[in-house]
């Protein structure tokens, strides 16, 4: 297994480096012990896949997701081609597949990081190309979708929507508020291995931060 098969990671999703001199059944075999093995580090996340060293059909490379998700808790939401710009591409894949949610005619885009004292308030749903930094806000009517790191505070719901929620690709808020229940960041955070997308959602009066898998996916309310 050695060398057949290396998995590299980045922001969004994670890159297979495949030994063009193996033979397929090989590299599946390889594939499937490999994600086995790694399953608790990648947790339940929700990533991008792409394939290097080698070229793959079309069929394959849907063979070899399959494979990935059969043997650890990750749900790969796209492939994508080999591109310089991967973390890019995978944020212009995911708004894609949010505006297919009819998203688009609830929302807006915004593309920049959020330093500190900056204030970003939107009367709709907004998506966010970029970070957000310690001591930035962004107050949303509706729903917060970061596709960056989410490290300062977010007021999702502030017209009082409950059923408002929160994504980042990285979720390390101080505070997060929906509706009209706070929850503050812990002084001494989980450890979680590499960055996990993370859903915050209200229930029952509580904020609940969870990885963004494919069954809370189908719980989302838009």
């Amino acid at each position: 297994m050695d060398g057949t098969v290396v998995i590299k990671g980045f922001k969004a999703g994670i890159i297979l480096v495949l030994n063009p001199d193996a033979s397929y059944e090989t590299l599946k075999k390889d594939i499937a012990d490999k994600f086995k093995a790694s399953a608790a580090f990648f947790g339940e996340a929700a990533k991008a896949v792409s394939f290097k060293g080698r070229e793959l059909t079309d069929e394959q490379k849907m063979e070899i997701v399959d494979i990935i998700q059969a043997n650890c808790s990750l749900s790969i939401l796209c492939i994508m081609e080999d591109d310089p710009e991967t973390e890019a591409a995978f944020q212009k894949t995911l708004e894609k597949k949010i505006m297919e949610q009819d998203y688009s005619n609830t929302g807006q885009f915004y593309k920049g990081n959020l330093r500190s004292g900056q204030v970003l308030d939107v009367e709709t749903s907004i998506i966010i190309i970029g970070d957000i930094k310690p001591g930035a806000k962004v107050i949303s009517k509706g729903n917060v979708i970061i596709l960056g790191s989410l490290k300062g505070n977010v007021y999702a719901g502030a017209a009082g929507n409950a059923n408002a929620f929160v994504v980042a690709l990285d979720m390390r808020p101080v505070q997060i508020r929906i509706a009209d229940t706070i929850a503050r960041a812990p002084d001494n955070p989980e450890k979680t291995p590499g960055n996990q997308t993370k859903i915050a959602f209200l229930d029952n009066g509580n904020i609940y931060i969870e990885p963004l898998d494919k069954d809370v996916m189908s719980d989302i309310r838009l």
